[in-house]
């Protein structure tokens, strides 16, 4: 076995856990959200998350290994991190933020195996990898979406009704 094929697997193990790690994680995420559309998009975006596991596993039989994972403590600091955002009650712009830190890592990780896939000539898996990397983009746009139009718009309400009230105090 070569040594990026060692390397391959050993970050594809990792990816695995993330991937796992993350499935439980969302739920609580979605929860958390008050905004329908960012909690839809977290909803929706779990449903994918349960298909890039189901990948990953195809992955790691054109590789002929187990699909097994290997702690990915990245993805657990992200995790913590929203856990943390979550019971601090910080609101939908900072879930986003932490979501989009998690695509982010996500959109890296996919990046490189789907090279060193190609590299490796392992057409499957690159096609696979390419699946999930477009996923994992397409989610991070959405997220900025969500951003850009409902929460500023929230935000600029809540910072007009400030307003509005120091001047009613005056």
């Amino acid at each position: 076995m070569s040594k990026l094929q060692e390397t391959f697997l050993t970050e594809l193990q990792d990816l695995y856990d993330a991937e796992k790690q993350l499935t439980k994680a969302l739920p609580k995420m979605a929860k958390a959200a008050e905004n329908e559309e960012l909690k839809s998009a977290i909803e929706e975006h779990l449903e994918e998350t349960e298909n890039h596991v189901r990948r990953l596993e195809q992955v790691f039989e054109i590789f002929d290994a187990p699909p097994k994972g290997k702690k990915c403590k990245g993805m657990q600091g992200l995790i913590e991190e929203a856990a943390e955002l979550i019971s601090e009650e910080e609101g939908d712009a900072a879930y986003i933020a932490a979501a989009q830190k998690v695509e982010h890592y996500e959109i890296a990780a996919y990046g490189s195996l789907r090279t060193w896939a190609e590299i490796l000539g392992e057409d499957d898996a690159v096609k696979l990898l390419d699946e999930t990397l477009e996923e994992e983009k397409s989610a991070d746009e959405k997220l900025t979406g969500i951003a850009e139009s409902t929460v500023n718009a929230e935000e600029e309400e809540e910072e007009e009704e400030e307003h509005a009230g120091r001047r009613g105090s005056k």
